[in-house]
């Protein structure tokens, strides 16, 4: 297996991996807007330099209690998909680092449900989720 660049962040007691190379920034998201009709997972919209980007609430598709959505902001990860600016909102980001991935377990969850890991890693005395954020964006934008 092949090492690659990796963010460690952490959403409720998970630690996730997101690829380097498809990180942007990291940031913290001011106030968010409600998008009334968008999907469960999507909490709005926010305003990051001078664009708009769509607030994803990965807790959600992880299963865990959604963050709330009081209109405040928080720490992201922003990437751009299919041109399109995404915050993907985490509880706190650790550090950048190298790790080889493991294909995903199946007991992760079904395919359907957690299309969007990629493979897991060890960290320090726990496994790390890594996330494919094309899939993580397409799952969190589906009107379930």
């Amino acid at each position: 297996m092949n090492a690659s660049l990796h963010l460690i962040a952490r959403v409720g007691t998970c630690g996730v991996l997101f690829d380097a190379g498809r990180v942007d920034s990291v940031v913290e998201v001011g106030g968010i807007v409600p998008a009334p009709g968008a999907a469960p997972a999507v909490v709005g919209l926010a305003a990051m330099r001078s664009r708009v980007a769509t607030v994803i609430d990965v807790r959600a598709l992880f299963g865990m209690t959604p963050m709330r959505r009081d209109g405040g902001g928080g720490r992201a990860v922003a990437t751009i998909v299919d041109g399109h600016l995404y915050a993907i909102a985490v509880d706190a980001l650790e550090d950048v680092a190298t790790f080889a991935l493991s294909p995903t377990p199946t007991a992760h969850g079904s395919a359907s449900e957690w299309d969007f890991v990629t493979g897991v890693a060890d960290g320090i005395g726990e496994t790390l989720v890594a996330v494919d954020v094309d899939r993580l964006v397409a799952r969190a934008s589906a009107l379930v």
